[in-house]
C-alpha cells in the first residue's frame, strides 16, 4: 500500500488537542462512536497511540510500538489536558522530519514502511478526531491534508480487503458524492449519521 506524500501532521494535531481540553469532566463516562469506548477510553486510546506513532516516527521501537491495538486501553493520566494535546504536538513535531517517512518502523507490533506509519497516524487523527467531537457534541472541522490522506489509505485498504487485522469495522456504505468526512468515517466502519444515546 503506497503512502500519502509528505504533509504536516500538525493542523490535525491542534484540532483534535482543541478537541481534547474542551472535553467536560462529566462527559468522560459518555458513549462514543467506538462501542467498547467510553471518552474517557477514547482519550485513553489517543495518548497510546500519539505515544506510539510519535515512536515509530523516531524509529525507536520498544514497549509503546510493539502494543497491539486490540490491547488495554492506556489510564488517563493526572492532568490529561495538558500532557494530551503535549504528546499531540509531540507526535506532529516528529513527523516534520522527512526522515520519519521513509525506512521501515514499526507500530502496532507491526513492522511497515515509514510513509504508511504516518498514513496510519494521520487516519487515527482524523477519525478519532470525529469520534470525541460526536460523542461531546463538539464542532469538527478537519485539516484537509489529514482528511485526503485519511482517505486514500482507507480507501486502499478497503480495495486490499485489508481491514487492519479486524480494527476496522466493516464498511458502511455512503454516497459517492457526500462530503468528504463522511465517506472517510464510513470507510472505517462508522456510521456517518451516529449520534450519542439519550442519558
Amino acid at each position: 500500500m503506497a503512502g500519502p506524500a509528505l504533509f504536516d501532521l500538525g493542523p490535525q494535531a491542534r484540532v483534535v488537542a482543541g478537541l481534547v481540553v474542551a472535553v467536560p469532566d462529566a462527559g468522560l463516562v459518555d458513549r462514543t462512536p467506538c462501542p467498547a469506548y467510553t471518552v474517557g477510553d477514547l482519550l485513553g486510546h489517543l495518548m497510546g497511540l500519539c505515544v506510539a506513532f510519535r515512536d515509530a516516527g523516531r524509529k525507536d521501537p520498544g514497549a509503546t510500538t510493539d502494543t497491539a491495538p486490540g490491547g488495554a486501553v492506556p489510564v488517563l493520566p493526572v492532568g490529561w489536558r495538558e500532557v494530551l494535546p503535549g504528546v499531540l504536538d509531540e507526535l506532529a513535531g516528529v513527523w516534520r522530519d522527512p526522515v520519519a517517512w521513509t525506512g521501515t518502523t514499526r507500530a502496532g507490533g507491526v513492522d511497515l514502511p515509514g510513509a504508511v506509519a504516518g498514513a496510519v497516524a494521520a487516519d487515527e487523527l482524523v477519525v478519532h478526531g470525529w469520534d470525541l467531537a460526536r460523542a461531546t457534541g463538539l464542532d469538527y472541522v478537519p485539516d484537509p491534508a489529514a482528511l485526503r490522506a485519511s482517505y486514500a489509505f482507507l480507501s486502499a485498504a478497503a480495495a486490499e480487503g485489508d481491514r487492519g487485522g479486524g480494527i476496522f469495522g466493516p464498511v458502511v456504505p455512503v454516497p459517492d458524492d457526500a462530503p468528504l468526512l463522511d465517506r472517510v468515517v464510513g470507510l472505517s466502519g462508522r456510521d456517518p449519521s451516529w449520534t450519542p444515546p439519550a442519558r
